[in-house]
C-alpha cells in the first residue's frame, strides 16, 4: 500500500483540463502555460532552480487538495515525487520530475515529455543531479515543505559547489494557481476515553516530564497523527487517515496552542479543548511570524527530522534555543494500551466478518460465471464493510488487481486499466477499514474458480505456498525482548530465497489505533527500523511474490506484539498475536510443501476464523465459510 493524491483532487484536475484545448491521453493538459508562468516567477525571484515536493506543511502521507502543487504544475498524480523547475528551460535542460520506480511509467504518460524529463530517483538522486548542473546555483524552496534535516543534508552535500539554498515564502506555485482549492476544514470529534484508554492529561504529564528532563520551556509537535493521539481527537482533513491537520506547541505550564487551518469546531470539541487549556489559532499566524515569543520561552524541544525548516528559521529569529530530540509522542502512540488493544481486536472481528462475507460473494459470482471486474470488487467490498454502522471508510485506496495487474505492487484500478479476471487466474485484494476502535489492513490472494471448479497451476501453488510458509514463520516466531523488525524480516523471505525468489517491499509496517494505516517507528524490513519491538505494537505481516506480467501474491494479516514468558535465564520473550480474521484461500496451497506444524497453524487459524464469524452469517455464508476453513 502506498499513498496517493486524493480522489477529489484528481477529479478536480480532470474537470479543469476538460476545458483545455491541449490534453494528453489521461485528460490532463500539457501544462505549458503553467510551466511558463512558474519559470517567470523563478526568474523574478533570481533563482536558477525551484523545488516542488509532493508534500504539505504537515509532512503527512496524504496531500490535501490545496497542497497538491506538483500535480497542478505537471499533471503527475502519483503519491511521491519531487519537481525541479528551471528559470530558463531549454530543449537540452528541461524541467525535471524525480519519481521512484513505482511511478516512472505513469509519470511518462502524464507529463509533457517535451517540457519535463522524468528520472527514477533510485537511479539518480537529487543531489547527484544537482552536482551535474554546475556551480554557484541559486535553488529556491518553500521552507514549510522541507524539514530541517533535509535542508541541512542538502546544504552540506552541495557546499563545495557554492550552491545557495534560498527559502521563499509564500510558495511560488500558489502565486500562479488562481483557482487553488481551499485548505481542508473537516469535522473534528473527541476520541472518548472508553476507546483511547489514557486521557490527554495523563499523556500531557508524560510529555511535561520530557520537557523537564531536557530543561526546555516548550515542546513543538508537527506530526498530525501524534497530535491527534495526544489530544484524543480525530479529524477528517485528508482521505483515509482520520486527522485534524495541525501543529502544536505545548508549554511547560501545561497550556498549549494548536495551529491549524480554520475549522468550525463543534461546541463539545471547543469546550473540551478550552478545558484542557488548549488555544486554537490559525496556522497562518505561524507562517507570518506573528507567534508570541513568550509562548515558546527560551528553549524549545523540536524534532528536526519531522519539523519544517521554516519553524527553525522562525525560532532562530525569535532568539529561541532549539533542543533537538525525537518527537516524544512517537513511541507511546505506537505502543497501544490495553483499552486500545481491546478495541482493535473488536474492529478486526467486525472487519473480518465483512471480508468473509465478501469472499463468499466473490466465489458465488465466479461459480455463476460472472467474474466481477476490479472496480466492481472495490465497490462491493466497500458495501459489505459499510453495513457496519460504525464503519468510517477505507484506511487506504483498495488495491484490486486481477491476473497481471496483481503483479503491480501498488496497482490502482481505474476506468482505463479495469480488468475482468479469467478462470484459473488469481486475484490480489489489499484493503482496510477505519473503525472508531481501530484501523485494519488485510490482503488476500484469491483463486478465480469456475462453475466446473478446478485447481490452481502448479507454479502458482508453489509460489503461493512459499509466501504462506514465510507468513506462518513470522506469525509463529518467539523472540527475545530487544529484537527489532530488521532482525525478523528473513523469516518471511526464507522459503522464497530457497527458490531464488524475493519481493521488493517491506514485510511489515506499523498501524495506528483509528489513526494512520502506516505508522512508525516499528517496521519489519530488510532496510527496516532498528527500534526494538515492544508489547502493544501493531504491525502487518505481508510477504509476497510478483511474477511480472502474470500474477501477484501477497498474504497479509495484522499482528500485535505480546508478552511470551521468559527464557530459562529470565530474559523476557515476545511473540505475535494474529488480529486479522478472514480465510486464506487453501485452493492455492500445495499441501505437500507444508510441514505438520505449518498445517496445524493454518488449521487452528481457520478454526478461529470460523468460530468467530459463524453466528453472524446466513446459512449459505456459513456453509461457504465452513468449506473455506476446513482442515487440510
Amino acid at each position: 500500500m502506498e499513498p496517493t493524491v486524493s480522489c477529489a483532487f484528481v477529479q478536480f484536475m480532470k474537470d479543469k483540463h476538460k476545458r483545455s484545448p491541449t490534453q494528453n491521453q489521461y485528460g490532463f493538459m500539457t501544462h505549458s502555460a503553467i510551466l511558463d508562468q512558474l519559470a517567470q516567477a523563478i526568474a523574478s525571484a533570481k533563482l536558477d532552480l525551484y523545488l516542488v515536493p509532493m508534500v504539505d506543511e504537515f509532512q503527512g502521507e496524504y496531500t490535501p487538495d490545496y497542497a497538491a502543487r506538483l500535480p497542478y504544475i505537471t499533471g503527475f498524480t502519483g503519491s511521491a515525487g519531487l519537481g525541479v523547475f528551471r528559470s530558463q528551460p531549454t530543449a537540452d535542460k528541461k524541467h525535471t520530475l524525480f519519481v521512484d520506480g513505482r511511478y516512472t511509467l505513469q509519470a511518462a504518460k502524464q507529463v509533457d515529455a517535451e517540457a519535463i524529463a522524468v528520472l527514477n530517483s533510485g537511479d539518480v538522486s537529487l543531489l547527484d543531479w544537482i552536482k551535474e548542473q554546475g556551480e554557484g546555483l541559486r535553488i529556491g524552496f518553500d521552507p514549510w515543505l522541507i524539514t530541517e534535516q533535509q535542508r541541512e543534508g542538502w546544504h552540506k552535500a552541495t557546499a563545495a559547489q557554492g550552491v545557495q539554498w534560498i527559502a521563499l515564502s509564500p510558495n511560488l506555485v500558489d502565486g500562479i494557481w488562481k483557482d487553488q482549492p481551499a485548505p481542508p476544514a473537516g469535522e473534528v470529534e473527541i476520541q472518548p476515553i472508553e476507546l483511547a484508554g489514557v486521557s490527554y492529561e495523563e499523556k500531557r504529564a508524560a510529555l511535561l516530564d520530557v520537557l523537564k528532563k531536557h530543561n526546555a520551556d516548550s515542546l513543538l509537535l508537527t506530526q498530525p497523527d501524534g497530535i491527534n493521539w495526544l489530544l484524543n481527537i480525530r479529524g477528517a482533513d485528508v482521505p483515509y487517515n482520520p486527522l485534524l491537520l495541525a501543529h502544536m506547541l505545548l508549554k511547560k505550564d501545561g497550556s498549549a496552542t494548536l495551529f491549524t487551518h480554520p475549522h468550525t469546531l463543534a461546541k463539545e470539541v471547543a469546550d473540551y479543548l478550552k478545558a484542557q487549556k488548549v488555544e486554537v489559532l490559525p496556522i497562518k499566524q505561524v507562517f507570518t511570524a506573528k507567534l508570541i515569543k513568550q509562548a515558546i520561552g527560551q528553549r524549545a524541544l523540536v524534532d528536526a527530522a519531522a519539523t519544517a525548516t521554516g519553524w527553525f528559521a522562525l525560532l532562530d529569529k525569535l532568539g529561541v534555543e532549539v533542543v533537538r530530540a525525537e518527537d516524544p509522542t512517537i513511541l507511546p502512540k505506537a505502543t497501544k494500551n490495553t483499552t486500545e488493544l481491546a478495541g482493535i481486536r473488536h474492529a478486526h472481528q467486525r472487519d473480518g466478518l465483512a471480508l468473509s462475507r465478501f469472499l463468499c460473494w466473490f466465489d458465488d459470482q465466479n461459480i455463476r460465471g460472472r467474474y466481477p471486474d476490479e472496480l466492481t470488487v472495490v465497490s462491493q467490498l466497500e458495501k459489505f464493510r459499510a453495513e457496519d454502522a460504525t464503519y468510517r471508510g477505507p484506511s487506504f485506496a483498495t488495491i484490486s488487481g486481477s491476473g497481471p495487474n496483481g503483479a503491480i505492487v501498488h496497482y490502482r484500478a481505474d476506468e482505463q486499466s479495469n480488468r475482468r479476471p479469467r478462470t484459473g487466474e488469481i486475484f490480489l485484494l489489499d484493503s482496510g477499514g477505519q473503525y472508531p476502535e481501530g484501523t485494519t489492513d488485510v490482503t488476500r490472494t484469491l483463486f478465480v474458480t469456475s462453475p466446473a471448479g478446478g485447481a490452481s497451476a502448479p507454479q502458482v501453488a508453489e509460489h503461493f505456498t512459499r509466501v504462506l510458509k514465510g507468513h506462518i514463520a513470522l506469525a509463529s516466531v518467539r523472540f527475545p525482548a530487544g529484537t527489532s523488525g530488521v532482525q525478523l524480516d528473513v523469516l518471511a523471505r526464507q522459503y522464497l530465497w530457497e527458490a531464488g525468489l524475493d519481493y521488493d517491499h517491506g514485510t511489515g509496517h506499523g498501524v495506528g489505533a483509528f489513526l494512520c494505516v502506516h505508522e512508525g517507528p516499528q517496521r519489519i524490513s530488510k532496510r527496516g527500523s532498528s527500534v526494538p519491538l515492544v508489547s502493544g505494537m501493531i504491525l502487518s505481516n505481508e510477504p509476497g511474490y510478483y511474477a511480472a506480467g502474470q500474477y501477484g501474491i501477497r498474504i497479509e494479516n495484522l499482528v500485535c506484539v505480546v508478552d511470551a514468558g521468559q527464557t530459562a535465564d529470565g530474559k523476557a520473550m515476545l511473540a505475535f498475536e494474529t488480529l486479522t480474521l478472514a480465510p486464506i484461500d487453501t485452493r492455492l496451497v500445495n499441501i505437500a510443501m507444508l510441514s505438520i506444524a505449518e498445517r496445524n497453524w493454518l488449521n487452528a487459524y481457520h478454526r478461529r476464523v470460523y468460530q468467530t464469524h459463524e453466528a453472524a452469517l446466513t446459512s449459505d455464508e456459513r456453509g461457504w465459510l465452513m468449506n473455506a476453513t476446513r482442515a487440510i
